[in-house]
């Protein structure tokens, strides 16, 4: 049995109920989904493609910077009006394009601080647009990250935000402990090291506060993350801490299953394989990937730039002759390919570390 018979929807953009089942399959089975910073109809396809050959689940997720990128530079953002017209329409073409790849896709947004809240408010106001007319929100799921905030006003607004999801069966996930580093304008880079570490009776009060609300939510605990690519050794991580939160929860709440809670991974690009694997073992279920796949993809485009530039400096002549067009070198669907190949193989190499290939 694989994930997809657990589910009542097998490909495309899943909602409800079967997110819920499919974090359970992955705690229960003992992998992380990688959730995939898109920004553009290339590196939606480019994560699909990946998650498609590996026979996984994918989660393609939309930032706040991303989401404006997707509307296009040129389109103002003082109200985040860019931002939420892009998310929307990135999550519209995911939606329409996702089924051709067969497989179940989690259709979520990244990061939204305080001051970013707007943005949250106008995607659930397309949300419950969306439900009404279609009986399932837009979105699968969004991420509320009040981490930098006073711990009782960041779970007091969760709760907020997971009392109006909760009607439409949306997943929440919500951040505890800063994640360090910098990522899409948030920067940590400077923040006291002892933020970075989440303690157990946080994610208790978190727990018992969401859970008689809704199930559908997720924590992302901070147990020394940091955002970015960093030289070995620079970041300590410490996983075991989510193994200590787990059985705090498990003892305060008599919960049955040794893993009450659904972990998230973030500040994920440049982990060791072990650290992933151990994070996995202790309930996380997905782990955020951005940085090492922004790399990827420029390194294609890079490399076929390099190798190519003779073909490149003039729309007409290169090495082959004078007279010879280079239309089939300097053509965006081919170094914009190259990019994707790239970051497809990155995506595979996740899905490998997370054991998340051949779930399905």
């Amino acid at each position: 049995m694989g994930a997809q018979d657990v589910l009542s929807r097998k490909s495309g953009v899943i909602v409800g109920d079967d997110v819920l089942r499919l974090f359970e399959y992955a705690r229960e089975h003992v992998f992380a989904i990688p959730a995939i910073n898109v920004t553009s109809s290339s590196t939606v396809v480019a994560s699909l493609e990946a998650a498609r050959d590996k026979k996984s689940p994918i989660i393609l997720q939309i930032s706040q910077g991303g989401a404006a990128f997707f509307a296009g530079k040129g389109v103002a953002n003082s109200n985040q009006e860019a931002s939420i017209a892009g998310a929307i329409a990135g999550a519209l073409y995911i939606r329409s394009i996702a089924p051709s790849y067969g497989i179940p896709v989690v259709l979520h947004t990244d990061h939204c601080a305080r001051k970013l809240l707007p943005w949250l408010d106008g995607m659930l106001d397309e949300d419950e647009r969306y439900f009404k007319e279609h009986g399932e929100p837009l979105f699968s799921s969004h991420m509320i990250d009040l981490s930098e905030e006073s711990i009782e006003w960041n779970i007091e607004t969760t709760a907020k935000y997971l009392k109006r999801v909760a009607p439409m069966k949306q997943w929440l996930e919500m951040e505890i402990g800063i994640t360090g580093g910098e990522e899409d304008g948030v920067n940590n880079e400077s923040v006291d090291n002892n933020s970075l570490y989440t303690q157990p009776e946080d994610i208790y009060a978190i727990q018992t506060a969401l859970e008689p609300i809704s199930p559908y939510f997720s924590i992302a605990a901070g147990f020394g993350n940091v955002h970015g690519l960093y030289k070995p050794g620079n970041v300590r991580l410490h996983p075991e801490l989510l193994s200590k939160h787990q059985a705090y929860v498990k003892e305060k709440t008599s919960a049955t299953l040794d893993k009450p809670v659904f972990f998230v991974f973030h500040g994920g690009s440049g982990s060791s394989k072990e650290e992933f694997k151990e994070a996995i073992s202790y309930g996380v279920v997905k782990v955020n990937l951005d940085t090492d796949l922004q790399y990827a993809y420029m390194s294609g485009v890079r490399d076929f730039v390099l190798n190519k530039q003779e073909y490149l400096k003039t729309a007409v002549g290169n090495p082959d002759g004078a007279d010879k067009p280079n239309k089939k070198f300097f053509d965006p669907r081919v170094w914009v390919r190259e990019g994707e190949k790239a970051m497809i193989a990155r995506v595979k190499i996740a899905l490998d570390d997370f054991n998340t290939n051949d779930k399905l």
